[in-house]
């Protein structure tokens, strides 16, 4: 239950995640390809507009009649008042003299002035998209004969009193941005709904490959701390049989030995000679609780805390050992079985050997480990 949980948090998570993001990425997407949309249309009208200009003052140039020349415009525009750009000619007074509207002949131009100043300037497609955005509420009042327009832009023709302007159809621009808009939130809408399903499945994938992971894990840890408890077991037991022993030999010693002893050797000394400053000192095996080596000196370490030196090596002190009670560690401790506390595992298959009453760790290697516990169940 906690995982399903959990797996429907994630999903929520990554949904917000991604809804923060489009939204103010989809806005920002939307306004650059809308103004993209608006420049191409501005660079069309705007060489249509001198076209036109171009050919009419060419024409007049020519000896054409003005009247021809504006009856010859008339012809070409009409009906393209319906396009999302289109041209119309006004004379300085401001009146229609052509116009794809053949109504409009005659009329004012009304437009505005402002804009077309400000759409002459770098950043046009910018301004023309806020004034559609502002002018929506207003194109949604009128009706559908209705058509809003604005001259985006002016060329004067030469040698005459005639202007070519360049107009926009506002609601015909704007019924594209929105036809731009549904198509950007539905490529969005899909793709989010592919990026969420795919990232919950890929997290639900991967939680349960670490899921089986972690239980792999602990499946092993447990399968470790039995091996390890194990293994303090059986070095108690081990232990509390050498001391068994060590007290049936000293009968057997006393009462004159009758066959072999299970595990100290009839070979083996007694006791060692040690040195403490310079004097030269005893030390039986039974006290010793372990011996290292350091700085090339070997050091000789008994239960009760005393410490003294010799001049063996730890391969030679280990010869003249019983080696069923004491143990190579390492390259630098021999340990007596009787002075281990606890064995903790270390590192990877590794471990570390407490000794009693005294404050020294010491590691067994990975390789060392298997020598260890088949030592310590002989």
């Amino acid at each position: 239950m906690r995982k399903d949980r959990l797996y429907f948090l994630t999903f929520i998570s990554i949904s917000v995640i991604f809804l923060i993001i489009a939204s103010f990425g989809v806005k920002y997407f939307i306004k650059v390809s809308a103004n993209q949309l608006i420049e191409i249309q501005l660079e069309s009208s705007k060489r249509e507009a001198n076209e036109i200009s171009r050919l009419s003052h060419y024409q007049i140039s020519a000896g054409i009649d003005k009247q021809n020349v504006v009856k010859n415009i008339q012809h070409a525009i009409e009906n393209t008042h319906n396009k999302a750009s289109f041209i119309c000619v006004f004379d300085w007074s401001g009146k229609e003299v052509c116009h794809p509207d053949i109504t409009k002949v005659g009329q004012k131009v009304n437009s505005d002035q402002s804009l077309i100043k400000s759409l002459s300037e770098e950043d046009s497609s910018d301004k023309l998209y806020d004034l559609l955005l502002n002018q929506r509420k207003e194109n949604d009042s009128l009706s559908n004969t209705d058509k809003l327009s604005e001259i985006v832009y002016i060329a004067p023709v030469k040698d005459s009193d005639l202007i070519v302007a360049a107009h926009i159809n506002l609601n015909k621009v704007s019924a594209q941005i929105r036809k731009l808009k549904t198509s950007f939130y539905t490529i969005f809408a899909l793709m989010g709904g592919l990026i969420i399903l795919s990232s919950f499945i890929a997290v639900r994938i991967i939680g349960s490959y670490y899921e089986k992971q972690l239980e792999q894990k602990n499946t092993d840890l447990e399968s470790e701390l039995l091996n390890l408890s194990k293994l303090n077991t059986d070095l108690i037991a081990y232990q509390q049989k050498v001391v068994q022993n060590t007290k049936e030999e000293s009968l057997e010693s006393s009462s004159s030995i009758e066959s072999n002893t299970e595990i100290t050797k009839e070979s083996s000394k007694k006791r060692i000679l040690t040195y403490i400053r310079n004097e030269l000192v005893p030390v039986p095996i039974t006290n010793i609780s372990y011996i290292y080596t350091e700085n090339t000196i070997t050091y000789i370490v008994c239960f009760d805390g005393n410490k003294s030196t010799s001049n063996d090596s730890l391969d030679d002190m280990l010869i003249n050992l019983d080696t069923s009670l004491f143990f190579r560690a390492n390259r630098q401790f021999i340990i007596s079985i009787t002075a281990i506390a606890k064995i903790i595992k270390y590192g990877n298959s590794q471990l570390k050997i407490l000794i009693k009453d005294a404050d020294v760790e010491i590691i067994i290697s990975k390789n060392k480990a298997a020598e260890f516990r088949q030592w310590l169940n002989i």
